[in-house]
């Protein structure tokens, strides 16, 4: 059992006291990054009610206290809550399964600002379907450009809503 516990611990990328302790500070610098907004914003009480960072001002105050509180606790856990820290929270494997997602899902994003958001959708779905899916080019192709004309139909024809058509406006040819 000795041995089976430091294999995993070998393959681990980070601990659960780990991830909790960077969220609470995380949750804390977003807190204290709330508080100086509101700050400028004017988080007083004036002569005609709260000033438009009053409300924010306390949000902040409550997100710093939060995050405060959960590295406080990590920091001083016992017994099972230790145990606990110490565990793994993420490995390889599944590590790999959630940037096989994120990585294509940032590349989309900034595919959106250069060639808009139909083609970039389009060539997303085909590329999920293919790669991740394991369908055929063909059915993948057929879905892809099927859902973004039925988004096109959508927004732009019978809605009138034009959505972002990207730097390159590969779509010009259709007059929109």
């Amino acid at each position: 059992m000795e041995s089976n516990q430091s294999s995993e611990e070998g393959r681990a990328l980070a601990t659960t006291g780990t991830v909790d302790a960077v969220v609470a500070v995380l949750i804390f610098l977003l807190g204290a990054l709330v508080i100086y907004g509101s700050r400028k914003l004017g988080a007083e009480w004036g002569d005609d009610g709260p000033g438009s960072g009053y409300f924010p001002f306390y949000i902040g105050v409550i997100l710093c206290i939060s995050g405060l509180g959960v590295f406080v606790q990590t920091l001083l856990a016992k017994g099972k809550a230790k145990e606990k820290n110490a565990e793994a929270f993420v490995d390889r494997e599944s590590l790999g399964r959630v940037l096989a997602v994120l990585v294509p899902a940032i590349v989309y994003v900034g595919a959106v600002d250069l060639i808009g958001i139909y083609v970039a959708s389009a060539v997303y779905i085909i590329l999920f379907m293919v790669y991740l899916g394991k369908y055929g080019w063909l059915k993948s192709v057929i879905v892809g450009l099927a859902v973004n004309t039925l988004f096109f139909l959508m927004f732009e024809v019978w809605f009138k809503v034009p959505l972002h058509k990207g730097a390159l406006d590969p779509l010009s040819f259709l007059g929109y």
